[in-house]
């Protein structure tokens, strides 16, 4: 059996897994992110990313204490195998600190992130979070549903009747646990999903889009079915969108 003294003195040699939201669209960094995070952000020299070049161009925005050339990048995604990702984040054992960071948003959070984030915590390395946008709760936040119950369903199915039978599976869920539902689609596709959740759901259904969080093409807004079918629809096209919705 381990001696739990032991145990924290490990912890104190390992490094720290640095989870850093990124912005969700163009916009300052100030507006989004904490000047302490950009600073810790902007001293890290190893990071995981979901995108090299999404990652670089997050940094470009921060106080950097070196060049970014000297920054290395990993690309972490469903392809990569275990034990490469147990390379990339080996320098935690010497104590090196390493930052964690999605496409967009909060990283590990519908992000192969969490991936990275499990294994630190088997090393027994320290985990920090850092506060910034997560498009999925500021979008709750402000949907005026049910924040208290809630799920969050990642993409529906492209395929147009499967699509429509898990819109309508996730309605009755909805319905029963009084839920509100969470889920994204990729922005070219937008319209498509607006135009399957008017004309699938029932009117009495509660539906908010939630458009490009904290840009300034931000747009958020709630009705019933039944008036969204009355009122032109909004432009969504390209642009990164949350649908939440809620059953009667």
């Amino acid at each position: 059996m381990s001696n739990p003294t032991e145990t924290v003195a490990n912890k104190n040699t390992l490094g720290t897994l640095h989870l850093i939201p990124v912005g969700l669209g163009d916009s300052p960094i100030h507006a989004w992110l904490p000047a302490q995070a950009q600073a810790q952000a902007g001293g890290l020299k190893l990071y995981i990313a979901e995108s090299a070049k999404v990652a670089r161009a997050f940094l470009k925005l921060t106080p950097l204490q070196h060049p970014l050339q000297e920054v290395t990048i990993h690309e972490l995604n469903t392809r990569i195998d275990d034990e490469t990702l147990e390379n990339w984040l080996a320098p935690l054992k010497s104590g090196t600190d390493i930052g964690l960071v999605s496409d967009a948003g909060c990283p590990a959070i519908a992000d192969p992130g969490a991936r990275a984030v499990a294994l630190a915590h088997r090393w027994g390395a320290a985990v920090k979070p850092w506060v910034g946008p997560s498009s999925i709760l500021l979008g709750l936040m402000a949907s005026g549903l049910d924040g208290q119950r809630f799920a969050f369903h990642g993409y529906a199915p492209i395929e147009p009747a499967e699509r429509i039978k898990q819109l309508k599976a996730w309605e009755q869920i909805s319905a029963k646990q009084k839920q509100s539902q969470l889920f994204i689609e990729t922005p070219y596709r937008n319209q498509a999903m607006f135009t399957s959740l008017i004309e699938h759901l029932k009117g009495n259904t509660q539906l908010c889009i939630a458009r490009s969080v904290t840009t300034a093409d931000e747009w958020i807004c709630t009705r019933t079915i039944a008036q969204w079918k009355h009122q032109a629809a909004p432009v969504l096209d390209k642009h990164p969108t949350l649908f939440i919705f809620q059953a009667a």
